[in-house]
């Protein structure tokens, strides 16, 4: 696996969800199987063979973090005015439409990639800077109107 680029707070953010999982996540899960088990006959038993298959689901979830986790490299909170790691910035396309989006290899609404089309392309640009963005739907310029440090 490739080192992940993260910042302290992104990585805070993907270990405080481990914690969740691997605590009262986890423990309401078993709690699931252990009660569908009394219904009895496992072999017709929805109940239980729906809390496996969440067991399954957070296992692999707290696997994918723990690897994140173990190969993440801690790079620089974002502070100045260039695109980097945890960067929140305003960009413009060609048609006037804006978008604000977070540098962020954590995920979640308003993040893009740093290894994504649009935040590779934006890595290392500052404001009034113009980019190429070779996405998968075609390619598109965006122009950096803001840049600031994420939160």
């Amino acid at each position: 696996m490739v080192d992940e680029r993260l910042t302290a707070s992104q990585a805070e953010t993907l270990r405080a969800e481990l914690e969740e999982l691997e605590g009262p996540r986890r423990t309401e899960v078993v709690a699931a199987i252990k009660k569908a088990r009394e219904f009895g006959d496992l072999s017709e038993n929805f109940e239980y063979h729906a809390a496996k298959n969440e067991q399954g689901l957070l296992e692999a979830r707290i696997r994918t973090l723990r690897n994140r986790l173990d190969h993440a490299v801690i790079v620089e909170e974002a502070t100045g005015d260039e695109v980097s790691i945890g960067s929140i910035v305003d960009i413009e396309d060609e048609l006037g439409a804006t978008m604000t989006v977070e540098i962020s290899a954590v995920g979640g609404s308003g993040t893009v990639s740093p290894t994504s089309p649009l935040g590779g392309a934006l890595l290392g640009c500052k404001v009034g800077d113009t980019v190429d963005v070779a996405a998968p739907r075609g390619a598109w310029k965006a122009t950096v109107r803001a840049v600031r440090p994420g939160g």
